[in-house]
């Protein structure tokens, strides 16, 4: 049953990027490109603590959002918006702290707390975006990573704290986004 959520799971995660590119060309999205450009670092460096670390399950998420992240940051160059305010500056050189305290301590499992701590530092400039403005974003794509996450989670054998942190915490900051898009969306029809 395992390989099959994890195939789901990745299936999910290989049609999110899809939706968000198509909502990018079109103009119906407008990634933050401060965010991207974290979430681009930090998800490799996410997916190394995970291969370091020898997980079988939650790296596929990770390599998966790996190359999500490419695609999305190259496109944010041209599409998107935001990326020199002090604030982005700041997230930004927070975000590079923890890589370089998991360069420094060469400790797999740190690198992913520290990982997860640099992302979730990284999406604030897209959280905050978002609340002002949810017609910047769309649901489908952080819905569909909500899923694959979910399916990464229920993939688990074991819940230890080094498989189940990133797949939760994917799952939780992406629902976060769907919410505020959502709030968007009720606030404009009342």
């Amino acid at each position: 049953m395992s390989t099959a959520f994890i195939a789901i799971s990745s299936v999910f995660a290989l049609i999110s990027p899809f939706t968000y590119v198509r909502a990018i060309v079109c103009g119906e999205a407008r990634p933050h490109r401060t965010t991207r450009f974290v979430l681009l670092l930090i998800t490799v460096l996410t997916t190394l603590a995970l291969f370091a670390a020898h997980d079988r399950v939650a790296i596929w998420l990770a390599a998966i959002s790996t190359l999500q992240s490419c695609i999305v940051f190259v496109l944010s160059l041209k599409y998107g918006m935001g990326g020199w305010s002090r604030s982005d500056i700041a997230c930004l050189l927070i975000a590079l702290s923890g890589i370089i305290l998991w360069q420094v301590t060469n400790d797999p499992l740190l690198g992913l707390y520290a990982a997860i701590l640099a992302d979730f530092t990284g999406m604030i400039p897209t959280l905050a975006k978002t609340y002002h403005e949810p017609q910047t974003e769309v649901a489908t794509f952080f819905a569909l990573d909500v899923i694959a996450a979910l399916f990464s989670l229920l993939a688990l054998s074991a819940w230890n704290i080094q498989d189940f942190a990133y797949p939760l915490y994917i799952m939780c900051i992406n629902l976060c986004v769907v919410m505020l898009v959502l709030r968007g969306r009720v606030g404009k029809s009342s």
